[in-house]
């Protein structure tokens, strides 16, 4: 999604040129391009699909709702092992309308993931739950920070849940180094996304990811903090940002690359 503008076969290529060898995918560009063709172009060249983005959605009332949710969610699965990656991540939702229940929502989160769960497993795939800024709850995601998710995830086996851990979601969280030694111990790290904090945030702020080294998060200093949890994973790059997807997708990544040396790496 950082370069959106770019086709399944044009990132492919950009990819292989820059030496990125591993891509997160999100299912709309997949089922555009096709999932067995995506699925293909991505093995043909090499690379690694390091996690699908995205599921989730069961804070619905509705029981017909939440069974569409829970049907959606396994084919999403099955598309993540379509395309060889063990890890699902997961947007849980926000509150239903006209619901100022927040709890009531996260046991409906947990009521899905007991029954999401196994069957993601017998696939090889795991589901981590992404805690995203406080901002988004009542809309999006009614899980905000990492000690949220982790009481979720540790209802169940942590080789069916674990977390995501995104430093534009939880740079703000004072306690979220400690969380992210909780899940280092447990074994419920899935993946570590990096995007950084600017500000102002655009209108309707989903669109307001920073490239790296653009705004306040210390890059090192949470690599270092999943490094010492006992993270050895991928690292993604996920930027929503209007102002990059007006650039040439080219460009953008090659620039990525560039910020991720020298504030992630050096």
């Amino acid at each position: 999604m950082t370069v959106k503008q770019l086709s399944m076969p044009e990132l492919v290529d950009v990819c292989q040129e820059l030496g990125v060898r591993g891509v997160g995918l999100w299912r709309e560009p997949v089922q555009s391009h096709g999932l067995e063709a995506t699925a293909k172009l991505v093995r043909d060249a090499g690379l690694t699909v390091t996690t699908l983005c995205r599921g989730g959605f069961f804070t619905a009332i509705d029981p017909d709702e939440r069974a569409r949710a829970l049907d959606d969610n396994r084919r999403a699965v099955d598309e993540a092992a379509t395309l060889g990656t063990d890890t699902l991540v997961l947007v849980s939702g926000g509150l239903p309308a006209g619901s100022k229940d927040l709890r009531g929502a996260r046991e409906r989160i947990a009521d899905a993931l007991a029954e999401l769960g196994p069957y993601a497993a017998e696939r090889g795939v795991r589901l981590a739950i992404e805690p995203l800024h406080p901002m988004y709850a009542s809309d999006r995601c009614v899980v905000s920070t990492l000690a949220q998710a982790l009481d979720l995830a540790e209802r169940f086996p942590a080789e069916q849940v674990g977390v995501t851990v995104d430093t534009y979601h939880i740079w703000w969280d004072d306690t979220a180094p400690e969380q992210i030694a909780r899940a280092g111990a447990g074994g419920r790290i899935h993946t570590f996304q990096l995007a950084d904090w600017t500000t102002p945030l655009p209108e309707g702020v989903l669109n307001g990811r920073g490239q790296i080294g653009d705004g306040a998060v210390d890059m090192r200093e949470w690599k270092g903090y999943v490094e010492a949890a006992g993270y050895t994973g991928p690292i993604e790059v996920e930027l929503f940002n209007d102002g990059l997807w007006a650039r040439d997708g080219r460009e953008v990544l090659a620039e990525t690359v560039e910020r991720f040396v020298e504030h992630v790496i050096r």
